[in-house]
């Protein structure tokens, strides 16, 4: 064993260095040891982990895999996989290239803070103004960091939209989260420096954006090697993008058959979710009111069912999206309770939209959160999506598949759970159905149109149509998609090839007699959220 260490040993250590070098995100996950700072935002920081992460691959790559258990190999596995993908990704900076890693470092950490409350108001306070502290600082690396000749004029303008919202949400939503009213003073002013530093990153990344030359474009080799040695998928950007497009077609013929069945007669089902996007609650409360109503008879449905454990003390509230994350993300979205916390309350984001967009726009985001659409929405972020089966891993012992999840289970699990649920026949509704199936189309088009952005096959204008003419996107809510996935390479096809991948570990599983459906879904979503590969291993024990 290298360093005369077991794999737990070596596995904790490896989890201690990373929260030491990454404490934003160790502090989101629920480390109190780590809530106190940023940490080091610089070149010289950035450097150093990309050097270390060398040396801790070696030293896990040198540990002899004979003799471990089922348990020990797959930590070790995982970390190995995390480490080679951080490795690959050193050629592709995403410091240099996208301020958003900066912004949301910031944002997402402070705004968790309150959101979990792992302290009590006056220390967690604390802690909240020694990180505003640090914000200058941060904000200043990023425009230090930053290179014109590798960052892309679309994705610095994404950070820019998002650097815009930071004023109101530090001086006016953070310190309305404090109940004491000195406490809240004090939030209030160490609120106003970090505000000045956004309001100065504001202008600076306005002009920055006019002089970027970048391209958002990864490149078939890197996406392929993300996929081989990172989620460990056995196939590359190519095989991706085929699989994408015989998914697709195979999904358009459900649907056209959908479609007839319930328009009686044309299978143009394209028309046909027009037709039903049309009836959409009127207002954003409104949509956010059925959306809770729709994660609660999800919830009942589980219990009835007996397909899933629950989670002791386990809560999925439906909350408007934070303001910070509306120009960012257009869709539904979900935050885990602190997977090191002992709370199993988890937040499912309905999608608002930005202050200040057109009611034009509004109505266009109402339009794709359809009544139709809600159910499968809900099942996604909520149960036995997202929140069950995140907060059913919090209580897991191995604290390294907390901390290191890839959306290729996360994403493929929440998917699954959507087609678990139509076998079981929770969508009565024939709309509710069509709309099921469309949501999968929608993935299955997300595959084609991210593999070939990134490989160089389509431009973001072609993605544009493709995603508001082969799924049921409006517009707008395609242009923002399709941004997301200029700035998120390989994240967008997780979804679907995730959820096949989970069918196919099932049917081995059922067929082999390990188990029921309800043990399969314990075993499987109670692992993590590994790399398929390695939750396969998991499930058949091999």
């Amino acid at each position: 064993m290298t360093d005369d260490k077991t794999v737990p040993q070596l596995v904790d250590e490896f989890v201690a260095w990373h929260f030491d070098r990454v404490p934003a995100r160790a502090a989101m996950l629920g480390s109190l040891d780590h809530d106190g700072t940023l940490g080091d935002f610089t070149e010289a920081g950035f450097l150093r982990y990309e050097r270390e992460v060398d040396g801790w691959l070696a030293r896990m790559t040198a540990v002899d895999p004979a003799g471990l258990s089922l348990d020990d190999s797959v930590d070790r596995d995982l970390v190995v996989a995390v480490l080679r993908g951080d490795q690959a990704m050193a050629a592709w900076p995403d410091w240099r290239r996208d301020p958003s890693v900066y912004t949301s470092a910031v944002l997402s950490n402070l705004f968790t803070s309150f959101l979990y409350r792992l302290r009590p108001e006056a220390e967690l306070v604390a802690t909240v103004e020694a990180r505003l502290r640090e914000v200058p600082g941060v904000l200043a690396a990023c425009r230090r960091n930053l290179d014109p000749t590798l960052a892309a004029p679309k994705i610095v303008r994404r950070g820019l939209d998002q650097a815009r919202t930071a004023r109101a949400f530090l001086t006016v939503a953070l310190p309305a989260e404090v109940s004491d009213q000195t406490l809240r003073a004090r939030v209030a002013a160490a609120a106003e420096p970090a505000a000045a530093a956004f309001d100065e990153l504001v202008t600076f990344l306005d002009a920055f954006a006019d002089r970027a030359t970048g391209d958002w474009r990864m490149g078939e080799r890197l996406y392929s090697t993300l996929l081989t040695d990172q989620e460990l998928l056995g196939y590359g950007a190519t095989e991706l993008h085929e699989r994408g497009k015989v998914a697709y077609a195979e999904l358009d013929a459900e649907m056209r058959e959908l479609a007839g069945r319930y328009s009686g007669g044309s299978d143009d089902w394209h028309a046909v979710m027009t037709r039903l996007q049309a009836d959409f609650p009127p207002t954003e409360e409104d949509m956010r009111a059925e959306y809770e109503a729709e994660t609660l008879r999800a919830r009942d449905f589980l219990i009835e069912h007996e397909l899933v454990t629950l989670a002791e003390g386990e809560e999925c509230r439906v909350v408007p999206s934070p303001t910070f994350q509306r120009p960012v993300l257009s869709v539904a979205s979900y935050m885990s309770p602190a997977p090191l916390g002992t709370g199993r309350v988890g937040h499912f984001f309905v999608p608002f939209t930005p202050d200040g967009f057109p009611q034009e726009q509004v109505r266009q985001r109402l339009r794709t959160n359809a009544r139709a659409q809600l159910a499968t929405i809900a099942v996604h972020e909520a149960y036995p999506g997202h929140h069950w089966h995140l907060s059913w891993l919090a209580g897991s012992p191995r604290t390294v598949r907390k901390v290191f999840r890839t959306p290729y289970f996360s994403e493929g699990w929440a998917l699954y759970a959507e087609r678990l649920l139509r076998e079981q026949g929770y969508f009565t509704d024939p709309a509710q159905e069509l709309a099921h199936v469309e949501a999968r189309i929608f993935r299955a088009a997300r595959i084609v149109v991210d593999t070939a952005l990134h490989c160089g096959d389509m431009t973001v204008e072609q993605a544009e149509e493709f995603m508001s003419t082969k799924a049921s996107l409006t517009p707008g809510t395609a242009a923002g998609e399709v941004t997301r996935y200029c700035a998120w390479p390989t994240q967008a096809p997780s979804y679907l090839t995730g959820s096949l991948e989970i069918e196919q570990i099932r049917t081995d599983y059922l067929a082999e007699g390990r188990g029921d459906l309800r043990t399969f879904h314990d075993t499987l979503a109670g692992s993590g959220a590994l790399p398929l590969g390695l939750a396969r291993r998991v499930a058949l024990g091999a």
